[in-house]
């Protein structure tokens, strides 16, 4: 589990921690994602303050969880990053983009930390340079990023005093200044845990300093503490909540008890009367105080609240709760349970269908109550499976919200002004296919990036905006989930691509349509880029992302304007793993054709099939002249009934291209199971996948996108 301090693996006794590590880490991950995205999004100019609120409150439950797991390093870059973002939600100092620059290089650094601790070891993440110039502007100083020019720091800020002090000297006057306070810890069962908050001043830098005040000896279960710290009383409340129930925690002033508890015989006596009767706070059979008598009696922290401060802990406060009830309305559970109830439920959906198969002979009149159940079993178990499958559906901001910090750091590096405009992030998405697409779209808009959106002096000559716009939207149509990649920028420039083309001798006439033309991009080795260079242009990529996406039951259409920009459309399935489907005859066979792929259907006249060649046939359907193919030829299906004619037409679409497919019969619609084919078998030809009909006959799932490329050639 990485490097972990001896202290941090025995934080609370007879409790392994470990067992909450993966929580933890995926939290953090969470707030560091969420941080980044509030990072990218912030107006420095005029920042807002609940804004710099989230942004400080993702920080310290990093470093809360961290400190309490013994991850010293996280906590430490997390308290000089809550340090600067303190001061920015204060407007103590005013935001400044090279602030945003080091925060998300810290975020990535903590998330290096993170994979460190995670993956069980590696060397140590550096994070001096980070650390050196974080301090430098909390300190109201610019930031020195050759660190080599700056003097050395050292690897972690050593105390000259026992006495807490800020991580990085403050500017003259805004010293926070250290201040005493007395903790109280109990009644607790078992008062050893209090010892936990004792260890976590030895783990976090800075924190200040703690010491018994009882002589290390519990009384009726409660402990006592001196502390010493600049910190905030919900600052402390929030790191040792994590080992003692916040009721049984108080902060109050400290002042001189000498040791004993109030009112306990010996005690000196105090100079204004007590209405604590002995007993602590909330004690049982303590009198009971009134909310007026509380609100006089509370302690209030020596701090100078100014109203900007207040509304800042106003708006805390206010967050806290609905975050509180989004945690305990989630429940995380791993992959592979989910997996293996969508299997579950795709075998029972089989079996469904083959009750229904079999019921179809019985006569309902008799067996009224068994026809009603079977109802009810169909109704239930396509609720059913609707719900398990949107267990498996997440937002597409998941993939959205990773390419906002690409874009940023990309047009910098290639000294271009973009903006990231991003649509539908709510369209959900199987997970499994999320994870697939990452990649083939991270490529789309950096290409779009790369290539097309022009360089501002460019853009400005052609009487554009000098900053491109990438737009990346989502949306459902029909069965299918359609994923959009565009940018305002050059374009695609026909001739260009038809003399790269044939330079690489593929055929390539000038008689070729314009869609024909873009998906020349598609050909392996293909590039339009002038110089190779680290970000695309190394003529592999597009030819990749086609058949990534292929492979996924999807598709990719390119339309484009010489100078005025480009699209890339990616159409996919919403799930892989079950589908709505045509089922059609063939001879003895069965099909299942995708629903979302079929356009129509119709009866074969007489001299509506046309010969064209030898062996070529085409078929008219509105003025428009479509491919013909025979089932029974494609896949050799052995037919007995020598006389039969195949008398039905299903047109169907993919890739931009359309087919009419002769079939015996229409045999309905219903939803299928996919069973991979390949995994189980081998690759068959024109065939995307397998599934069990409801009389235990396997029909295959045809690939219309392989059926209308076979129409093409």
């Amino acid at each position: 589990m990485g490097e972990m301090t001896s202290e941090g693996a025995s934080l609370s006794a007879g409790i392994d921690l470990s067992q909450f590590y993966q929580v933890f880490f995926e939290e953090a991950g969470e707030n560091l994602d969420r941080m980044e995205q509030q990072l990218l999004e912030i107006n420095i100019e005029a920042a807002d303050d609940e804004e710099l609120n989230s942004i400080f409150r993702c920080a310290h439950s990093v470093k809360g969880g961290a400190a309490t797991f013994g991850f010293a390093d996280v906590a430490e870059l997390t308290h000089q990053m809550e340090t600067l973002l303190d001061k920015l939600r204060r407007h103590e100092l005013q935001p400044t983009a090279a602030m945003v620059d080091v925060l998300l290089q810290s975020g990535d650094a903590l998330r290096a930390q993170l994979a460190r601790h995670q993956g069980g070891g590696g060397p140590e993440i550096d994070t001096t340079e980070l650390l050196f110039n974080i301090r430098a502007m909390v300190a109201g100083e610019a930031p020195v990023t050759p660190i080599a020019t700056a003097p050395k720091p050292a690897p972690k800020p050593v105390l000259a005093e026992p006495m807490p002090a800020a991580s990085a000297m403050p500017a003259p006057g805004n010293v926070t200044p250290a201040r005493s306070l007395e903790v109280r810890v109990g009644p607790l069962d078992n008062p050893k845990q209090a010892d936990n908050i004792v260890e976590l001043f030895a783990e976090i830098v800075d924190l200040g300093t703690i010491e018994p005040i009882d002589g290390g000896q519990a009384v009726e279960g409660m402990r006592r503490f001196k502390i010493i710290t600049t910190s905030t009383d919900n600052d402390l409340l929030d790191l040792f909540t994590f080992h003692v129930a916040r009721e049984h925690v108080q902060l109050l002033p400290f002042d001189d008890g000498y040791g004993f508890h109030e009112g306990a015989p010996g005690a000196p006596a105090k100079a204004e009367p007590d209405l604590g009767y002995g007993f602590f706070d909330d004690a049982p059979g303590a009198p009971s105080m009134t909310a007026a008598e509380k609100a006089a009696s509370a302690p209030s922290a020596p701090e100078a609240v100014t109203p900007v401060a207040a509304a800042a802990r106003t708006a805390v406060k206010a967050d806290k709760a609905p975050a509180a009830a989004l945690e305990s309305s989630t429940l995380r559970v791993s992959v592979e349970k989910v997996d293996q109830l969508i299997n579950l439920v795709g075998e029972l959906v089989i079996t469904q269908a083959m009750l229904a198969q079999n019921s179809k002979n019985i006569d309902p009149a008799l067996y009224q109550q068994l026809a009603a159940g079977l109802a009810d079993l169909d109704r239930n178990t396509r609720d059913l499976q609707e719900s398990v499958m949107s267990i498996r559906m997440i937002p597409m901001s998941v993939v959205f919200n990773r390419f906002p910090r690409m874009l940023r750091d990309l047009a910098a590096k290639l000294g271009k002004k973009v903006d990231f405009v991003t649509q539908g992030e709510a369209t959900e998405l199987d997970k499994g296919l999320v994870e697939k697409i990452t990649d083939p779209l991270t490529h789309l808009v950096r290409n779009s990036c790369d290539h097309g959106i022009e360089m501002p002096a460019d853009r400005l000559a052609k009487g554009k905006p000098e900053s491109g716009t990438i737009t990346l939207s989502a949306s459902h149509q029909g069965g299918s989930i359609v994923i959009e990649v565009r940018d305002d920028g050059r374009g695609l420039n026909r001739e260009k691509l038809i003399s790269k083309a044939r330079e690489r001798g593929i055929h390539a006439p000038d008689s070729l349509t314009d869609p024909e033309v873009w998906n020349l991009i598609f050909e392996p080795g293909f590039s339009t880029a002038e110089q190779v260079t680290d970000v695309s242009g190394r003529g592999v990529g597009m030819d990749v992302v086609k058949k990534n996406i292929a492979s996924l039951g999807g598709t990719v259409e390119i339309d484009s304007a010489d100078g005025y920009g480009m699209r890339v459309s990616v159409r996919l399935p919403l799930t892989l793993a079950i589908m709505d489907g045509m089922s059609v005859g063939v001879g003895d066979e069965v099909y299942i054709l995708p629903l979302s792929s079929v356009v129509e259907s119709f009866q074969v006249e007489d001299q509506t099939i046309k010969t064209i060649g030898n062996s070529g046939r085409v078929v008219e359907v509105r003025d428009e002249y479509m491919p013909v193919i025979g089932l029974e030829d494609v896949f050799q299906v052995p037919r007995f009934d020598f006389e039969h004619v195949a008398g039905i037409m299903v047109v169907v679409e993919a890739e931009g291209g359309r087919v009419a497919l002769l079939v015996d019969e229409l045999l309905g619609q219903q939803q299928v199971v996919v069973k991979n084919l390949e995994a189980n078998y081998r690759k068959v030809n024109d065939v995307s996948g397998a599934t069990i009909m409801g009389d235990g006959r396997v029909a295959l799932i045809l690939d219309v996108g392989s059926l209308v490329r076979r129409s093409r050639h």
